[in-house]
């Protein structure tokens, strides 16, 4: 067998080798489509973007937690800039970096915890609300109410830019919570591994 007829190693977090990166391509792709069709599946639709969905990131987080955080990252990535294509909330380049590819790379941070599935979940999810918020408070405070949900937050676009984040992420992660925790306890997280 000549030496590129050989199957390619792969390294993927944790020291886990995996002898064809076909499969991996397959699986990584199957992901992010997934997670694309998912979020056209959406039951609120805030103005500046932001929606609660079908469950749209946990194939990304099941991706992150079968196969760890490089290539969970780099599946957000590529499923952010998917996003930016068919959703555009463009107004500075920056704020596209941070909600695009930055908010939806964090969804691989659920990698860093494949043992506790809950855990990955609810850390993915916090770092791109983070990602989020910063864009929110940095290019959205011009937005920000006097009175927002009924409670007065003096146009604070701290408070604002939580508050509109938070109210889609925060049911976003129950969803993918309750999603995740369902697969991994019929052990479908480690099916064809």
């Amino acid at each position: 067998m000549k030496s590129q007829d050989k199957p390619l190693k792969l390294e993927v977090a944790s020291g886990v080798f995996v002898r064809s990166n076909t499969k991996l391509l397959a699986e990584t792709a199957v992901a992010i489509a997934l997670g694309t069709v998912l979020s056209f599946v959406k039951f609120t639709i805030w103005p500046q973007g932001g929606s609660v969905t079908a469950g749209s990131m946990v194939p990304l987080l099941w991706l992150g937690l079968r196969r760890g955080a490089k290539l969970g990252i780099v599946a957000g990535i590529v499923y952010g800039i998917i996003q930016l294509i068919v959703e555009p909330y463009v107004y500075h380049p920056v704020q596209v970096l941070l909600d695009y590819p930055l908010a939806f790379g964090a969804l691989g941070l659920a990698g860093l915890f494949r043992n506790r599935g809950a855990v990955g979940v609810t850390v993915a999810i916090i770092g791109r609300f983070l990602a989020h918020f910063v864009s929110g408070i940095v290019f959205f405070a011009t937005y920000a109410p006097q009175i927002y949900l009924g409670l007065n937050i003096g146009a604070d676009p701290y408070l604002y830019s939580a508050l509109y984040n938070g109210t889609y992420l925060l049911p976003e992660l129950v969803i993918s919570l309750l999603i995740t925790v369902i697969l991994i306890k019929r052990n479908i997280i480690d099916l064809y591994r």
